[in-house]
């Protein structure tokens, strides 16, 4: 059984990492924070540096915010990247640039050491109850070897190519998230603006074609305005600008998704940076004047 560093103890990385522990791995443990005594109890070992967890490692996993965190993490003082040792494997599972993912990766295999980036969909709840969904990208060999581990965290785990894909992967999904959380804003809206009970229609739908996901976890929160965090918005806006900016690299329009991040930026001027992405639909009942949940 393979000894694993994890990097990032948060919302996602916390109940990650008990998982490992609960298998039986040896886990190294780093965070900007204190470590979280659960962890510390259930086997975890603190460290006081990405090196640190390097050197004791034979796969480091990193599950921060964004893009300049895992760079920091892998290259910073004191880094990841100052620990490493050939045949390594760095997993990056944070959802970050793609372009970004594959310089890191040419670094970090320049020392010797395997990297895949494999970020995650399924928000707290998902890294709570090991069903995540686990897009990796990478070399095949190292996807073999880190497969079982991911398997302890997450249902769904599929190798979709070279490094970046995963992220690019990640970055798709996230416009179908937003895109059909805005959709289930508007027709929660609109029904109960024509009097409707929005509770009685999302009800009827979950039984039907428009039956989805986010209809049943996201339009429950608008129902019942529980818009506390699982999955900030300001995270999801990280991720649609990854999107956007993407597309004006390769050419493309994505007019929806701009529509989308402009909804989660009326969210954000109104003080919901740090609110559950399913609170969009308060951009929405502005404009409106009305919500949902008044019928």
């Amino acid at each position: 059984m393979i000894d694993i560093g994890f990097i990032g103890l948060g919302t996602m990385g916390r109940p990650m990492a008990g998982h490992l522990l609960a298998a039986g791995h040896r886990v190294l443990l780093h965070d900007v924070a204190p470590v979280s005594p659960e962890l510390i109890a259930a086997g975890g070992i603190a460290c006081k540096s990405g090196k640190e967890v390097a050197e004791e490692a034979d796969a480091v996993i990193i599950m921060v915010p964004d893009t300049p965190h895992v760079e920091a993490v892998l290259f910073g003082k004191d880094g990841v990247a100052s620990g490493i040792s050939k045949g390594q494997i760095v997993v990056d599972m944070s959802s970050i640039s793609p372009l970004a993912t594959k310089e890191f990766a040419r670094k970090i295999e320049a020392l010797g050491a395997d990297y895949l980036d494999a970020p995650v969909s399924g928000g707290e709840v998902g890294a709570k109850a090991a069903s995540l969904t686990i897009m990796v990208g990478g070399p095949e060999r190292a996807f073999g070897t880190m497969r079982p581990i991911f398997e302890r965290m997450g249902k769904n785990v599929t190798h979709v190519g070279a490094n970046g894909d995963g992220q690019t992967t990640k970055v798709a999904n996230q416009i179908i998230v937003a895109l059909t959380i805005e959709a289930v804003s508007e027709a929660l809206l609109f029904a109960s603006k024509a009097g409707a009970n929005p509770a009685l229609v999302r009800k009827a739908l979950m039984g039907g074609f428009a039956s989805s996901r986010i209809l049943e976890v996201h339009g429950e929160r608008m129902v019942k305005r529980n818009f506390d965090p699982g999955f900030r918005i300001e995270l999801h806006q990280k991720d649609l600008n990854l999107a956007l900016e993407g597309a004006r690299a390769l050419g493309l329009s994505l007019p929806s998704t701009a529509v989308a991040q402009q909804l989660f930026s009326s969210c954000t001027a109104h003080g919901g940076k740090g609110w559950d992405h399913s609170a969009m639909v308060r951009a929405l009942e502005l404009m409106a004047g009305h919500e949902i949940a008044a019928a």
